[in-house]
């Protein structure tokens, strides 16, 4: 991972299971958000490839780059609302532009989709109308409109209060454990990493590679290298 000459990482090697919930993590400026840039096709790595199923996305034809990107949904940190539509819109945005559905079958997806994150009842409200834990899940619901087989999520919990996060952790494993989606998340948040995470990467600023990869509860613990177990412990160790 590289900006010209300027190499951010290097030598990263993880594998994401189907169905796992992967943690993005490490300290401020070691290149997080970068990662997740490359692996939902926004930024080609320096070196190296990333696989789905075993197809080389970067070295794939365009088409096939997007049949693979079909299988994404993203939630940014910002939630990326569009504010002057409505949620409901929001939500119909992505299903207008890559389905054939009707208006009224549209209208019954967004239904639902917003359903599934708490926010029934909420279709004609604007993203200024409401708070910012509920924007977060509308972006969700936009995120899940095509049902993807991975949803990436930035930084969900920022900018909310710790009850608020927690509500988001909890939807996130109930859309893991019912949907059988999988969901890589950014995060430097302990409680979140904790709550959600099964299977995780370390990234380090100074060393710029990655120090450990696993369950983020098992390194917490067990991990050899003290700066992973000093993140993860914050210091009390």
């Amino acid at each position: 991972m590289a900006y010209g000459d300027f190499v951010i990482q290097r030598d990263l090697s993880f594998s994401i299971r189907r169905g796992d919930i992967f943690i993005i993590m490490g300290g401020s400026g070691c290149g997080k958000s970068t990662l997740l840039r490359h692996l939902i096709g926004l930024k080609a790595p320096a070196k190296g490839r990333v696989l789905y199923d075993g197809s080389s996305y970067w070295e794939s034809p365009v088409a096939e780059q997007e049949r693979i990107k079909r299988g994404f949904g993203m939630s940014f940190q910002s939630g990326a609302l569009w504010s002057s539509l409505t949620l409901a819109e929001n939500v119909a945005l992505p299903l207008g532009e890559y389905t054939d559905l009707g208006p009224g079958e549209i209208a019954e997806v967004v239904s639902l989709k917003l359903s599934l994150v708490g926010l029934a009842g909420f279709e004609g409200f604007y993203p200024a109308e409401i708070s910012g834990g509920m924007q977060k899940r509308a972006a969700l619901a936009r995120a899940m409109a095509l049902d993807p087989e991975i949803l990436f999520f930035d930084e969900p919990s920022a900018g909310l209060d710790p009850i608020s996060s927690r509500r988001l952790d909890d939807l996130i494993l109930e859309l893991r454990d019912s949907l059988g989606t999988t969901v890589v998340v950014v995060t430097h948040e302990l409680a979140s990493i904790f709550t959600i995470g099964n299977n995780s990467v370390f990234l380090d600023p100074e060393t710029r590679t990655m120090l450990a990869t696993g369950d983020p509860k098992t390194l917490r613990d067990t991990s050899p290298d003290p700066g992973v177990r000093r993140f993860l412990n914050r210091g009390d160790i």
